[in-house]
């Protein structure tokens, strides 16, 4: 069987450049989306801001001490 059928030959019309281009942009924002997301997915819901401070086993927050 021969592949000639399947090869492109020569350049590819404006149009179909400008949808590759298209389609290339719309891949990057969709990464960008996906890797905000995940990052998202990383925090913790309603924890504290910063390194989560423990004193004698309890957890403090604005001078607070929780005991779970």
């Amino acid at each position: 069987m021969s592949d000639d059928k399947n090869i492109t030959k020569g350049k590819p019309s404006t149009a179909a450049e400008r949808a590759l281009a298209e389609a290339a942009e719309r891949r990057a924002a969709q990464e960008a989306r996906e890797a905000e997301l995940a990052e998202a997915r990383k925090r913790e819901k309603g924890g504290p801001k910063k390194a989560e401070p423990t004193r004698f086993g309890d957890w403090e927050r604005d001078g607070r001490a929780y005991d779970f």
